[in-house]
């Protein structure tokens, strides 16, 4: 990369930092998209583990298969990992929870785009939540504008790969210890 080229990546990284800290948010890390995992069992745990499967929008079998996800992330040579910690008293409210976080994003991604980022692309840090009830296809999803895939239903090993860039991630075993979720947002 020239001297002219890794000036003005600086100065567009500048920019979307800028951006996050005027959104609210400053738990992030610039990454290499291409050090992003992608693994076919994590399209597996959502088949046969994950009660949103088939019913969610954004969900697998509604997003791409494993190989294309994997070239999709491949397109890219800067994206951003955001963390969000949370403590739920009941597990039925991690879903407003995400909701409310999704919606900030998407808010986000629009003003990264909106900035000259025209390839700008959020993945969720939950399953997308703004509808009590999904229809559970794209064709009839009624906000389709704000809808967008988890990394998990992209295919993304989130625990190996958030662990590569330092961030800490562990499994629950209750529900009231701590929650650490990550969205991804695809720069250019």
């Amino acid at each position: 990369m020239s001297a002219n080229q890794t000036a003005l990546r600086a100065e567009q990284r500048q920019a979307i930092d800028t951006l996050l800290q005027a959104h609210g948010y400053d738990d992030y890390k610039w990454i290499d998209p291409h050090k992003i995992i992608v693994a076919q069992w994590v399209r597996m745990k959502c088949m046969f583990g994950c009660g949103e499967y088939g019913r969610g929008g954004a969900c697998p079998p509604n997003t791409p298969p494993v190989e294309a996800c994997e070239r999709f992330f491949r397109e890219y040579r800067d994206a951003i990992i955001l963390h969000f910690e949370g403590r739920m008293e009941k597990p039925e409210d991690r879903h407003a929870w995400s909701a409310k976080i999704n919606a900030r994003l998407v808010k986000l991604e629009r003003a990264v785009f909106l900035a000259g980022f025209e390839r700008a692309f959020l993945l969720f840090m939950d399953s997308c939540c703004f509808c009590k009830e999904c229809t559970g296809r794209r064709e009839t999803c009624t906000q389709p504008r704000m809808a967008r895939p988890s990394p998990e239903a992209m295919a993304v090993d989130v625990y190996a790969t958030v662990r590569s860039f330092g961030f800490d991630i562990n499994v629950r075993t209750d529900y009231d210890q701590k929650m650490d979720r990550y969205a991804f947002l695809m720069v250019r």
